[in-house]
């Protein structure tokens, strides 16, 4: 499973490497990694998505605690959060095919930052499902770049999980 981990470093030099080597010395690949300042001067947020079990992110969460400069650590995985990333595709464009791409563009609320005669650069901004979907689509008519963002993620104070939501409207229109 897939778990999303939130957490709160002192911005200090070489934090990142130590955190970056602990799961390196554990055999644990980070899928996702995003670091940025956080709510206050001198400290930085790192949203990570890493595989493992309950448990096994358990003792990562521990061992993450005993480095220097970790202020907080949480799992969000189950907690309602917002999730977004934001991914750059730079996609051949011919000219029959041109107003196509912008209508998937326009139907993702995508931005065109970028327009040549062959190709054009859209980027979109949202949870890890559209940015499959959005490249899925793309992909037929030749995806030639694509940069894409680690996910960043904060815990909603309202409580309301989006996805539970979705899930019950989905299988409600079902019936």
């Amino acid at each position: 499973m897939k778990h999303t981990l939130s957490v709160l470093v002192e911005d200090e030099a070489g934090v990142l490497s130590r955190i970056v080597g602990l799961f390196a010395r554990r055999g644990f690949n980070i899928e996702s990694l995003a670091v940025g300042p956080a709510e206050k001067q001198g400290m930085s947020r790192i949203t990570m998505i890493v595989a493992g079990d309950n448990r096994t992110i358990e003792q990562l969460t521990k061992q993450l605690y005993k480095l220097i400069n970790i202020l907080k650590v949480q799992d969000i995985t189950d907690i309602p959060s917002v999730e977004r990333e934001l991914v750059l595709i730079k996609v051949n464009t011919l000219p029959e095919n041109r107003s196509a791409i912008l209508e998937i563009a326009n139907v993702f609320r995508a931005k065109v930052v970028d327009i040549a005669n062959k190709y054009l650069i859209l980027e979109v901004t949202g949870d890890p499902g559209k940015m499959v979907a959005v490249e899925n689509l793309l992909k037929q008519y030749g995806i030639i770049e694509i940069a894409r963002t680690g996910r960043i993620a904060l815990i909603r104070t309202s409580n309301v999980n989006t996805e539970l939501l979705k899930s019950k409207l989905n299988n409600y229109s079902l019936s």
